[in-house]
């Protein structure tokens, strides 16, 4: 009776760090997102060039990617549930405060806090679920938290979209910060005291050290270069979509040409699906299905035809964030000694690929449009399945507990 009630908790414990992480996922990005749809906009009632008023959402993804490895070493040391605690709490504070910017750069000012203040949650969740749910579940919960994040940067998109049909910028922020703020109450009230968690010194020392011994393995190195090309390759196709929507040959309005973000949805269903099959079918057979899936996405793609495009863009999404949960689920498995070392690395290669190739694709776009676009990605997918089977080869060669990981019989 004891081992099942026991049990029990323990399913109990982890529904509730599932439910509360899933929504910290929607409250964090939601508010990372929420100011690209508002940009036309803020332009208008601030008399600003398209590049100035881009800064609201550069700040906050760029001072975002420089706390995450800070953030992480601070959570070893004072422990994941505060800093994702203050971290949650604090951002939506200064979220509730935006709608009052007097001036773009006080609205610029507080966007680039609220980079900081987010950082505690992605660069902490991995590192959380990895130490409180069990290895048998990771993928599920890692499954649902990503769901979670999708969920939001959607909302974060659309919802502000929506607002500005009816009212000015301020009301459009001041909805996706209520809202926001209502998750992060949801998470706070919701997330259970940590039960796996040792404190580590956080010197700069021991932060180095720890940073040196992720690096040295080859299997995480494959993970973090496979973070880098997907997200580079995935951003870079909804970075340029908007553009070929709204030019021949489809000359679609500007506002249905927004809604394809709704096809953030199938990263949604691809995030907790991955989850659960890699439990049970293995992480490498899940990952490389995932990378083959966003490699058919994109071949639909070229052709001028709105259906294939339409059904190309959204099998890319729902490959990019099922490797996004499987990968994101092995980092934490196969780190050596602090995982939140292991996790903060694998966001920032996540961070910067987004910013350096998601940037550059616009390049190939330029010189050689929607093809050349689909070329440069292709070739990404061809590294990212390079790594895919260095990672498979060095996790089959390296031990029974790199064996596990596949989803094999230790």
């Amino acid at each position: 009776m004891k081992t099942r009630a026991r049990a029990g908790s323990g399913a109990s414990h982890e529904r509730r760090i599932t439910t509360a992480l899933f929504a910290a996922g929607l409250a964090t990005f939601a508010t990372m997102y929420s100011a690209q749809a508002l940009l036309p906009s803020l332009s208008a009632a601030f008399g600003a060039a398209p590049a100035h008023a881009a800064l609201a959402v550069s700040l906050t993804t760029g001072f975002l990617a420089l706390a995450i490895i800070p953030v992480s070493a601070l959570s070893s040391r004072i422990g994941r549930t505060r800093v994702m605690t203050a971290s949650a709490v604090s951002s939506a504070v200064i979220g509730l405060l935006l709608p009052f910017s007097p001036s773009l750069e006080v609205l610029l000012t507080g966007r680039a806090l609220q980079g900081l203040t987010l950082a505690g949650v992605p660069a902490v969740a991995m590192a959380y679920l990895a130490e409180e749910i069990g290895a048998d579940g990771l993928g599920a919960a890692m499954g649902v938290y990503v769901a979670g994040t999708t969920i939001g940067g959607l909302a974060g998109r659309v919802v502000p979209a929506f607002t500005l049909g009816l009212a000015s910028w301020r009301w459009a922020e001041a909805t996706i910060s209520v809202a926001a703020a209502v998750c992060t109450v949801w998470f706070v009230r919701g997330l259970p005291p940590s039960r796996g968690f040792d404190a580590r010194p956080a010197g700069i020392r021991t932060v180095l050290r720890d940073l040196a011994a992720q690096l040295r393995h080859r299997g995480l190195l494959c993970l973090f270069a496979l973070a880098f090309v997907l997200v580079g390759g995935f951003v870079s196709l909804y970075n340029f979509l908007g553009y070929r929507l709204t030019q021949p040959p489809f000359e679609l309005p500007a506002a249905v040409a927004g809604l394809v973000f709704i096809l953030y949805l199938a990263g949604t269903a691809a995030s907790a699906a991955a989850g659960r099959l890699a439990d049970r079918l293995g992480r490498h057979r899940i990952l490389a299905a995932s990378v083959a899936t966003m490699g058919l996405g994109l071949f639909l793609t070229i052709p001028d035809n709105l259906v294939t495009l339409v059904l190309g863009i959204a099998l890319c999404t729902a490959g990019f964030f099922g490797s996004h949960t499987v990968a994101s689920a092995w980092v934490g498995a196969m780190a050596n000694g602090n995982r939140g070392a292991a996790s903060s690395l694998y966001l920032f290669a996540f961070y910067l690929g987004s910013a350096v190739i998601g940037g550059g694709g616009g390049i190939a776009y330029t010189h050689y449009g929607w093809t050349g676009l689909t070329l440069c990605v292709a070739v990404l997918l061809l590294i990212a399945a390079i790594l895919v089977c260095a990672l498979i080869l060095h996790s089959r060669y390296t031990g029974p507990a790199q064996v596990a990981d596949l989803g094999q019989p230790a």
